[in-house]
């Protein structure tokens, strides 16, 4: 589950990260009292404007502008509210901005030049082991870093059985170049982070950038983060933080439904019942010649009532072509699979586009006549090459 960017600095807070401050607002008169109480509790003048949206990059559409006064933050949050945001991570349509942070101005003088680096705690599945991946080209693509200069990105494995060693965190510090007050600041920051990534069963925290001040503090101006959705449930507080609004409305509604789905981009529907074999159908389509619209696990269940509401979802999206149900029938037996694929047939009436049925395992034999015999525009398979070769008819 993603976060905004202020709903991952309040976690990383309440592990004790040291972060820029700041207060979401949803109209520009709210934005404007928020400039007004940070600068009571803060004594800042000038104000950062972000837009609150799950992509990164906001910045180079226009989702991140600094205001030097009230009449400015409530002119920037005017436009930026309710904008349609396109970023190198969103698509040509873009996301359209519900919200803003208001933020503190953490760039202020003093007697030294602040500092960006970039810093995130992910698994790295090669090792099973925690990675800080760091680096002192911070406010930049991480990707633009790796790509033209990868000598100036660290990493540093941590076993989780052990955890975040402090000499460990010194060696991240010293790798930046820190020294003094900031030296001693970043080990600290550093060890604060990684409790915060593991305490919040998170996948990834991405700060780009961690800022060293001018007075040599070190905050987090910025935060992506990713939390683990199968650990939700030992955390409920931050299970209410999903905005569903930056979420796939189809995507949405087959959770509600108890429906494994992702939506995809291809032409052909499939439904199946395992990710294995999900896997497998999308790689059947493609060998066929077409491209896969969604991944649709409709687990160990198929009756008529689950069925019909995965035929739905998958015809929410206007460029599939055909469908194709592939499922093994181990627990669930194949002739009521294939029941329920009638019985929705014909509770949602006539269906558009071709469906090829493949049904294997525990009677299938009997699955495949009542399929035959129903009467209805379903096509029924055996083996994968049967209906791979009746996907590639109906593309044709």
């Amino acid at each position: 589950m993603n976060l905004h960017e202020y709903q991952g600095k309040e976690i990383l807070n309440s592990f004790g990260v040291e972060i820029q401050r700041g207060i979401v607002a949803q109209t520009p008169a709210e934005a404007v009292e928020a400039a007004k109480k940070l600068t009571e509790e803060t004594g800042t003048g000038w104000h950062v404007i972000k837009a609150q949206v799950h992509a990164g990059g906001r910045g180079k559409g226009g989702g991140v502008k600094l205001a030097k006064n009230l009449q400015e933050v409530e002119k920037i949050a005017n436009d930026i509210i309710g904008m349609n945001l396109v970023t190198p991570q969103t698509s040509a349509e873009g996301k359209k901005v519900h919200q803003v942070l208001v933020a503190e101005d953490v760039y202020y003088p003093g007697e030294n030049e602040p500092e960006e680096y970039y810093m995130s705690v992910l698994l790295n599945r090669s090792t099973g082991k925690n990675m800080i991946m760091y680096s002192t080209e911070g406010g930049m693509d991480i990707e633009q870093v790796a790509e033209e200069t990868p000598h100036l990105i660290f990493h540093e494995e941590v076993d989780p059985a052990t955890g975040l060693m402090p000499f460990q965190a010194r060696r991240i510090a010293f790798n930046l170049g820190l020294s003094g007050k900031a030296f001693k600041e970043m080990t600290k920051f550093v060890s604060a982070l990684y409790k915060a990534y593991t305490e919040s069963d998170s996948s990834l925290f991405e700060i780009n950038p961690v800022l060293k001040t001018s007075d040599d503090k070190i905050i987090a101006v910025d935060a992506k983060v990713t939390l683990d959705d199968n650990a939700l449930f030992r955390h409920k507080d931050y299970a209410a933080m999903r905005d569903k609004r930056e979420e796939n409305a189809v995507e949405v509604e087959a959770r509600e439904a108890g429906l494994s789905y992702v939506d995809l981009d291809g032409n052909v529907g499939c439904m199946v019942n395992g990710a294995g074999l999900a896997m497998a159908t999308m790689d059947l389509i493609k060998q066929a010649g077409g491209e896969p619209a969604n991944f649709l696990d409709v687990g160990g269940t198929a009756d008529a009532e689950r069925v019909e509401t995965a035929f739905k979802l998958i015809l929410k999206d206007p460029n599939v072509k055909a469908i194709l149900v592939n499922i093994f029938g181990g627990i669930v037996r194949c002739d009521r699979v294939a029941q329920g694929i009638v019985d929705a047939y014909k509770n949602m009436g006539t269906i558009q586009v071709p469906i090829i049925v493949r049904l294997q395992g525990t009677n299938a034999d009997k699955a495949k006549e009542l399929i035959d015999n129903s009467g209805l525009a379903v096509q029924s398979a055996i083996e994968f090459k049967e209906a791979a070769d009746k996907v590639q008819q109906v593309l044709a």
